[in-house]
């Protein structure tokens, strides 16, 4: 497929109070929650798990992703072993940052941008601003669409894992911070 859309205009936006009307609106999308959240949210509920996130009270860091200044999706990251249960069960021998996203906007959807805001995250976010040695992420087995685009930005299939109070299993795929290459 041939990008349709200029990879040079992707940006990150640090999440702010005003911006949580995007991510109600997101996570109450079928398409978003079919493999992100597996539930429709309150805008209560948002600002009770994301201003933590914004007000620097938990370590997960959080960002609108932009195209061209426009939000578009979400993402985050953090290391793993700021949370110590997480991290027992995902059991990485090194400094790993821990990384989710969605794209929100629908019209985005399946035009080939995932992997180049992955590789953009990861060389101006997650590896730039923490000594952090790998990037994990973990999809739900089925999520084949998902772990295509991760495959395409690099990330390699270690193990599958069962996270307590999670209904489904996490397919755990990790990236070295010296093994991302440019895309094309």
């Amino acid at each position: 497929m041939n990008l349709m859309y200029d990879i040079s205009l992707i940006s990150f936006k640090r999440l702010s109070i005003s911006d949580l009307g995007h991510l109600h609106k997101w996570l109450n999308c079928d398409y978003v929650t079919e493999w992100y959240s597996k539930k429709k949210w309150t805008m209560e509920e948002i600002q009770e798990k994301y201003i933590p996130y914004i007000k620097n009270e938990k370590p997960t860091r959080s960002y609108l992703i932009l195209y061209n200044n426009v939000p578009i999706g979400y993402i985050q990251t953090y290391k793993i072993n700021d949370y110590p249960d997480y991290a027992s069960v995902v059991d990485v021998d090194e400094n790993a940052a821990g990384l989710d996203l969605f794209i929100g906007e629908q019209k985005y959807f399946h035009k080939g941008l995932g992997k180049h805001i992955i590789n953009k995250f990861l060389r101006n976010i997650v590896f730039s601003l923490s000594d952090v040695e790998s990037c994990i992420l973990g999809p739900e087995p089925q999520n084949i669409a998902a772990i295509k685009t991760y495959e395409k930005a690099g990330f390699k299939y270690i193990k599958t894992i069962q996270v307590e109070d999670e209904d489904e299993p996490e397919y755990i795929m990790r990236i070295g911070k010296n093994e991302i290459a440019e895309i094309k």
